[in-house]
């Protein structure tokens, strides 16, 4: 009955799955036809038995079915597998040792020294390589390292059974393995260990390397002298056995681990291309030649400013389709929700708590992790803000898993190690309403698969173009070398080491500002909100745009030249409306639509500050001499130099200011009279364009300054009347507070 049932069964399987061969030709094998074959699989799926029956038939070797008469033993097949689950359903196991089939072969030959079976290993693989898929369920079901569920098999059999292909190894003389082992059970682990070999090997060459860590890490890692330390500590406190203790460090090492798939990653990849262009424009990629020339063999840390979820999936994709090795991700473990955190493993992303106080076992065997990934030269990518920007500021560094990098540099630093920092900006974020309803008080909604599925919606909407600009690296040795000289020899002190880790953080902020790109919503942001009332002439508004993007370098601009373009893009977007107006057209903005837009004049006030306050001491005090300016202007970056990351030190402010200063003058901006310089006339347009570049740094200034401003009765009346406009009274406040827009008198 059971052999009618796999006849049946392979002609059905067969009426839908296609073999390919390898080799072609059998003879190639060098199977000798006077001694007994016997076939093994590495795993036992009646899916790879049927179609090795196939394939052992069309190929005229001899038949699996037969029975295997070996020194006067009789098996019912020629066939055994490395591991063992149930033949219809359910996971399968590998033996501790050698398969039962294996042994009693063995033991046969063991006890006739004439007698010999020659072992041929057959590798069944469902579908193509993972980057020649074209479809997202194709690809995630392609051959892997990872073991698949029952149902994820019988699913890779459905959509990849007409490209099956079935690798014949060549044979293993078992008697030759019992040359050199008395023993025969010894003898029958060893060629377990050899056919394990052989199938690691082929999967290697077709599949790629075997780079998941949640499965063949998490022991390596619970051995390591710091995690045993960690184990023996918890047992001691808790009062626990060490093995308690141990199967705890096991969860917390599983709950973080990655699970690294090339079937997973080319799955996100073929997904996210499909959806980057349903959402985005495009893509914008700036310096990628920045990774090229970083040295092989040296460990890359990626430290990308974080808007929204969208970061982390557009910074593996970017690398990926370099052709580069995506970075595993430091996820916040909300993320790890059923199945979507399986996935994101799968695609790089390692999970990490909130905080670790209160839990030294878990901070042991999170740094123990990320110590292995780093001395293995795994690229690591986290954000040093710690969460999402709401503001859209860069948020001061969480020194964490900076500390925890640095650290394990310290500890061993024989693969040299560079912090990358990476620029992303949007013109459009998807989170901007939650955003804004969050600075207005709404709390934070934890993320959960309703929230996701609701998030769906996002795909009938459009978000302009996304870019990305990769910064200065940092080589960490050569930072050590200038800072620390005797670091090699003598390790710094803990106190020496936090000192370390905030300037290093606080250089690599700087870099990530550094590489900011002005985009057209940042353009448009930042000369529409210092406009009275959030409103301004078209043609006012085109002029101020092209102002403002005569102030910053072109390595910074993203935009095009035209203000009306600018313009253009920022009414596709719904970001601002156009209304009609007996003297021409205007531009203007609700205060929910202003709240938006301070997010992205956030993400680039840094750029414009110097400019800013500029015009800012120039509209108040008139006309200033060289050296008063300078003295004043060191004087109001000093405050803000910290929250907005400027760039500028004591010593190379002098020459930043001449550059913006002759950028102003070139705007005719600001006017040079003998040794001063001063505001335009006040009937002269620029004069007002000057008052709107002011009013850029005004609320900042006024934040770090109390008793600098002056609040005069017009203002304060434009003021008031902009917020009756605008909506009823509390909702109104709160949004204008988020904007935190005043203009200068």
């Amino acid at each position: 009955m059971a052999s009618a049932f796999l006849r049946l069964a392979r002609r059905l399987l067969h009426l839908w799955v296609r073999l390919r061969l390898f080799p072609e030709n059998a003879a190639a094998l060098g199977i000798d036809p006077a001694r007994p074959v016997c076939y093994a699989l590495n795993e036992y799926w009646l899916s790879d038995r049927l179609v090795l029956h196939e394939a052992v038939a069309r190929a005229g070797l001899p038949a699996v079915d037969r029975p295997l008469d070996v020194a006067q033993c009789r098996l019912p097949s020629a066939e055994f597998a490395l591991s063992i689950g149930w033949r219809l359903m359910g996971r399968a196991r590998a033996f501790r040792g050698a398969p039962p089939r294996l042994s009693r072969l063995v033991a046969c030959l063991a006890r006739d020294p004439a007698a010999d079976v020659q072992i041929v290993p057959v590798t069944v693989l469902w579908g193509r390589a993972p980057r020649q898929q074209d479809g997202v369920l194709r690809a995630l079901l392609a051959e892997s390292w990872q073991r698949r569920h029952p149902l994820g098999h019988w699913l890779a059999v459905l959509l990849h059974g007409r490209q099956t292909h079935v690798h014949f190894g060549a044979p293993y003389s078992l008697r030759a393995m019992l040359a050199d082992v008395a023993e025969p059970a010894r003898a029958a682990k060893k060629t377990a260990r050899v056919l394990r070999a052989h199938f690691r090997r082929q999967r290697e060459r077709f599949i790629g390397p075997d780079i998941s860590h949640r499965h063949t890490q998490v022991e390596a890692l619970l051995a390591t002298p710091a995690v045993q330390a960690a184990i023996e500590a918890e047992a001691a406190q808790h009062g626990i056995l060490l093995d308690a203790a141990r199967d705890r460090a096991r969860r917390h090492a599983l709950a973080i681990a990655s699970d690294f798939s090339y079937a997973v990653a080319r799955a996100l990849e073929i997904f996210l291309t499909w959806l980057w262009t349903r959402l985005f424009d495009g893509v914008e990629v700036r310096h990628l030649d920045v990774l090229q020339r970083i040295a092989p063999g040296q460990s890359i840390v990626y430290l990308p400013c974080h808007r929204s979820h969208v970061d982390y999936l557009l910074m593996s994709y970017v690398i990926y389709r370099a052709g580069l090795v995506p970075p595993h991700i430091a996820a916040g473990d909300n993320l790890d929700l059923p199945l979507l955190g399986r996935i994101l493993r799968g695609g790089g992303a390692f999970f990490l708590r909130r905080s670790f106080k209160g839990d030294p076992l878990y901070a042991s065997v999170f740094a123990e992790y990320l110590h292995y990934l780093l001395a293995q030269g795994f690229p690591v990518e986290y954000f040093i803000e710690g969460g999402r920007s709401r503001n859209g500021r860069l948020l001061p560094p969480k020194t964490g898993l900076l500390a925890m990098t640095i650290q394990s540099f310290l500890r061993g630093h024989e693969r040299p190690l560079v912090f990358v920092p990476v620029y992303l900006g949007y013109e459009k974020l998807p989170e901007g309403p939650s955003f804004v309803a969050e600075l207005a008080g709404r709390p934070k909604r934890r993320e959960s698969w309703l929230g996701l599925l609701a998030a769906l919606r996002v795909l009938r909407r459009h978000f302009g173009r996304v870019y990305v600009n990769f910064g200065v690296p940092l080589a960490l040795s050569d930072w050590l070398d200038a800072s620390y000289a005797d670091w090699r020899i003598m390790p710094p002190t803990n106190e020496a080491q936090r000192a370390m880790v905030a300037a290093i953080a606080a250089e690599l902020a700087r870099r990530i500002n550094a590489a900011a790109l002005v985009n057209p919503m940042n353009l448009v942001a930042l000369a529409l909100l210092s406009a009275p009332e959030f409103r301004a002439g078209e043609a006012a508004l085109a002029r101020q745009i092209e102002n403002l993007a005569a102030l910053v370098d072109d390595a910074h601009l993203a935009a095009p030249p035209r203000g009306e373009d600018n313009i253009a893009i920022a009414l596709r977007l719904a970001a601002v409306r156009r209304v009609d107006h007996p003297s021409g057209a205007q531009i203007e903005a609700n205060a929910f639509e202003a709240a938006l837009l301070a997010y992205f004049r956030n993400n680039v006030l840094h750029l414009f500050a110097l400019s800013a306050v500029i015009a800012w001491l120039l509209v108040r005090r008139g006309s200033l001499d060289t050296e008063r300016l300078q003295a004043a202007v060191a004087c109001l970056l000093g405050p803000l130099r910290e929250s907005l990351c400027l760039p500028w030190s004591d010593a190379s402010l002098p020459t930043a200011l001449d550059e913006a200063l002759v950028r102003l003058a070139g705007r005719g901006l600001i006017e040079r009279a003998n040794e001063a310089w001063r505001a335009p006339a006040p009937d002269a347009p620029t004069c007002t364009a000057l008052g709107w570049l002011a009013g850029i740094i005004e609320p900042e200034i006024r934040e770090a300054l109390p008793g600098s401003g002056r609040d005069q009765s017009s203002s304060g009346k434009a003021r008031g009347k902009a917020s009756s406009g605008i909506g009823s009274a509390s909702t109104s406040r709160s949004l204008r507070s988020i904007a935190r827009v005043r203009v200068p008198t």
